[in-house]
């Protein structure tokens, strides 16, 4: 039996659908296929509350589900009692840089940071005051003061890189609590958020040195995932989408800073290093495989996510770092165009299955099997036709069939990022008029 459907989530998935974007609600009432994927994965997020770690590159081209597939896992973390960091990659926000993009991509992520009680973002405050609290609760039964237990139980994030000014910024938010000394307290969030521009400001507000900056990203990524376990959490989960963008930095030197990162990540998920932390990257063929400006055109990453040779045929692996999402078959196709009927016209839909199958044939005719790789623009075409049925009582559905327009979905903007200026590695000079790639220049060309 499906779950009931509120309102709410009703409203959220047919504008999101119209719009061609994935809801953040409700996607248990349209989810079909992926099983094996998903099932493999929420391996994963068991094995990271246990202690462990793991990264996943979710490959898929656009329009095939990848923003879905990683929302429904992050859905899913939450539910196992994770904490998950989110933002899509941006030419503002990226993993490496050095004009504050970097910076950029944490303050994103920490913005959107979610629980089972927040799953919509905004969840770093209760993160917080959850560790506050089980501080205060420790200390009144042992007759000591909070700050004392705070102080005891962070002792070790000064091992850590950047772990002494952690601490010293979690117990200036205790500070604020204490005294009730409300912009203490959001100082201390705001420098838990990567918010901060300037040392200078950090010390003034909070008296300590550094700052979350371009260079420190992924240690303090780290220490998060530290500090969320410490607040009761199974551990942290970071999404990150639309790495595309990283394929499209015309500086190669950008473009490798950026893989360096993605490397580091993945020796450390390897390798055992990182505890309590998980990776979902989501990007396209392209920014995987291409040899020139792709992940493989990094030749320790190409070693690390080349496929197993045995699979094929039929055969798959889904051991490895990458899940490549498979096309819908045509039976999940029209469950998933049942889901959507049932979301906006109820159980009792006033649309009967013939016009699915007779919406299918036409987008099978008009864009041949790409409809099933791709499903997103045959999915916005079914719910723009949905609500002309449902705006227009007495229409027949058979005199729209045949006027849907639905085409193969070529993606965003695959335009070049220009990062000659602000977000190369240190000490790297301006692109010049020859790209160092020799022909990259000449691949964008355009009359």
């Amino acid at each position: 039996m499906a779950p009931p459907l509120k309102r709410r989530e009703r409203d959220t998935i047919t504008q999101a659908l119209r719009a061609g974007v994935v809801p953040r609600l409700g996607l248990q009432h349209i989810q079909v296929g992926r099983a094996r994927e998903i099932r493999e994965i929420v391996r994963d997020v068991e094995r990271i509350d246990e202690g462990g770690s793991a990264i996943r590159f979710v490959i898929g081209e656009y329009g095939s589900g990848k923003t879905f597939f990683l929302n429904l896992i992050r859905l899913i973390a939450l539910e196992k009692g994770l904490v998950t960091f989110s933002a899509d990659l941006a030419p503002d926000r990226r993993i490496h840089a050095t004009g504050g993009q970097a910076r950029g991509l944490y303050a994103e992520m920490a913005r959107n940071a979610a629980t089972r009680s927040k799953p919509d973002g905004g969840a770093m405050a209760s993160i917080v005051e959850r560790f506050v609290g089980q501080a205060r609760t420790e200390a009144e039964e042992a007759g000591r003061e909070t700050g004392e237990v705070i102080a005891e139980r962070l002792a070790h994030f000064e091992e850590m890189t950047g772990g002494f000014e952690f601490a010293t910024v979690v117990r200036k938010y205790w500070e604020g609590f204490d005294t009730g000394d409300e912009e203490l307290k959001s100082s201390a969030l705001r420098w838990l958020r990567g918010e901060f521009a300037t040392r200078t400001d950090a010390r003034k507000a909070l008296g300590v040195r550094t700052i979350v900056d371009d260079g420190s990203v992924y240690d303090h990524i780290k220490l998060m995932s530290a500090f969320v376990r410490a607040a009761g959490y199974g551990g942290l989960l970071i999404v990150w989408d639309e790495l595309v963008n990283l394929y499209k930095l015309t500086s190669r030197q950008a473009r490798d800073a950026n893989y360096e990162q993605i490397l580091r990540i993945l020796n450390d998920v390897l390798q055992g290093s990182a505890s309590h932390l998980g990776f979902l990257l989501g990007g396209t063929p392209e920014f995987l495989m291409d040899t020139r400006r792709g992940l493989y055109s990094y030749e320790a990453l190409r070693s690390r996510l080349s496929e197993n040779t045995f699979a094929s045929d039929g055969l798959v692996d889904m051991s490895g770092p990458v899940i490549r999402l498979a096309s819908l078959s045509p039976e999940d196709m029209f469950v998933l165009l049942r889901n959507v009927r049932r979301v906006m016209q109820g159980e009792e839909g006033a649309l009967p299955d013939e016009a699915l199958e007779a919406f299918m044939a036409h987008c099978s005719n008009r864009i041949g099997e790409a409809y099933f790789r791709t499903p997103r623009n045959t999915v916005t075409a079914f719910v723009q036709m949905l609500s002309v049925l449902e705006q227009n009582p007495g229409t027949d559905w058979h005199d729209l069939i045949e006027r849907v327009e639905v085409g193969a979905d070529g993606g965003d903007d695959l335009s070049d990022i220009d990062d000659s200026a602000g977000g190369d590695p240190q000490g790297a000079q301006p692109k010049s008029s020859v790209d160092d790639e020799g022909d990259d220049d000449l691949a964008s060309f355009k009359l």
